[in-house]
């Protein structure tokens, strides 16, 4: 069996890591225990959590333990890094609430089954702590100036951190330390911006523990424009399909730039990397395949085979397929899947036959419908020759949807190139 710690490199997921050859060594000579944390701020993930979640997933295959930390605890005091300004706090009925919808989800990824993997919330052992013994036993291990020199709290020195949210690395130090005692835990992961905190919970736990334990950073995922990855104009892109359905779950990859598409199918496919570079070294317009291969195997991962098949089809239908003979090689099971017709698995809208009959404004349909976030961001689409209805490029603002535009017991409205509601009457 391959070492995991080679399989992270080459996969891109390796920013930092301390002691990387005896790292190397100790994930390879037994089964490793290692821990993520995860905000419980909403109650689902987003694409800006999987790159935790696919290196857990690629640990666990490997043999190793993964432990996904619901911060219950550290949620009520908020996470300094990476913010500008304070998260709010929430209550602990709607953080058991969020907790228990991040392990569903996580439960696509990651096989909890006979304790492979454990999902613990930090709130069972940092709510009962008595704060004069955790300030004397913990505190006393924290020098301020090392503190106040990590790059998340120098961020938000300028804008204003409170008290609570300085006590945040001493409380995800002494979660490494609660791990490694009573689990094993010798790994933890995180964000490239979560480093400050993972040297600061190692160095707490050696001295504390008397282990050797370690610490990887994941990179900064930005798309190659330098924007932020997984965002899109309406907003984060979510594992929770009533939030982000599995369609336009799907299209977002299938959407991604010619210049990303290498380096996503390495971080969110299970694909081997020989494949992965065959793919991506594909020219345009055949690069297209690559990008469906992404698209249905990112999908497949967090929606399962069936609703990847019904995007991969509804998708192809709509816009075509670009690779339809299966002329091009790949291991996906999107290669098994046949383009038929599949125009009723498009993302629907519902609405009111009364409403049809006396007319719908278009800029409220692109806003009801999940198109667009605002009437102004509708006005703008129509401004810049983006909406469509039935492929009918809109250009009046005023314009009202009505029944006169039914086809075949629907109405397709676009908004830019791959966006798509199917408008139907409500029964």
């Amino acid at each position: 069996m391959r070492n995991a710690f080679e399989i992270l490199a080459e996969r891109g997921f390796l920013y930092q890591s301390t002691d990387a050859a005896v790292l190397k060594d100790h994930l390879y000579e037994q089964p490793v225990t290692f821990y993520v944390g995860f905000d419980p701020t909403a109650d689902s993930l987003h694409i800006g959590h999987l790159l935790p979640v696919m290196a857990m997933r690629w640990l666990q295959q490997c043999g190793h333990r993964p432990i996904a930390l619901v911060g219950g605890g550290t949620a009520m005091v908020g996470d300094p890094s990476g913010k500008t300004e304070a998260r709010p706090v929430l209550s602990r009925e709607e953080i058991d609430r969020n907790a228990a919808a991040i392990k569903a989800q996580l439960t696509r990824f990651l096989d909890f089954s006979d304790d492979r993997a454990l999902l613990v919330n930090n709130a069972d052992w940092l709510a009962p702590l008595n704060y004069i013994e955790f300030l004397r036993d913990i505190g006393r291990h924290f020098s301020v100036n090392r503190m106040l020199a990590a790059e998340s709290v120098k961020q938000r020195l300028e804008t204003g951190l409170s008290f609570l949210e300085f006590n945040y690395m001493l409380l995800q130090a002494y979660d490494f330390h609660v791990l490694c005692r009573d689990e094993n835990c010798t790994l933890q992961l995180g964000g490239q911006d979560q480093w400050g905190n993972i040297v600061a919970g190692i160095d707490l736990t050696r001295r504390l523990e008397q282990k050797d334990v370690y610490g990887i950073t994941f990179p900064l995922l930005l798309k190659s424009d330098g924007e932020k990855f997984g965002k899109t104009a309406s907003g984060a892109v979510w594992l929770d399909k009533t939030r982000t359905s599995p369609y336009d779950y799907y299209q977002f990859w299938r959407n991604a730039e010619d210049a990303d598409v290498q380096r996503l199918l390495g971080f969110f496919t299970l694909l081997p990397m020989e494949e992965v570079n065959r793919l991506a070294g594909l020219e345009p317009p055949t690069l297209n395949r690559a990008k469906e291969v992404l698209a249905y195997e990112a999908t497949a991962l967090a929606h399962g085979e069936a609703e990847a098949a019904k995007a991969y089809l509804a998708a192809g239908t709509q816009f075509g397929f670009a690779d339809p003979d299966g002329a091009i090689d790949t291991s996906s099971n999107v290669r098994s899947v046949k383009p038929k017709n599949q125009v009723a698995d498009l993302p629907t809208h519902e609405v009111a036959h009364n409403d049809l009959q006396t007319g719908i404004w278009i800029v409220q349909l692109l806003k009801e419908s999940g198109l667009c976030s605002s009437n102004g961001e509708a006005r703008r689409l129509i401004r810049g020759g983006g909406c469509y209805v039935n492929e009918e490029r809109v250009n009046d603002e005023k314009r009202a949807v009505t029944v006169d535009d039914l086809e075949d017991g629907g109405i397709m409205l676009r908004a830019g190139k791959k966006n798509i509601r199917r408008i139907v009457v409500a029964r």
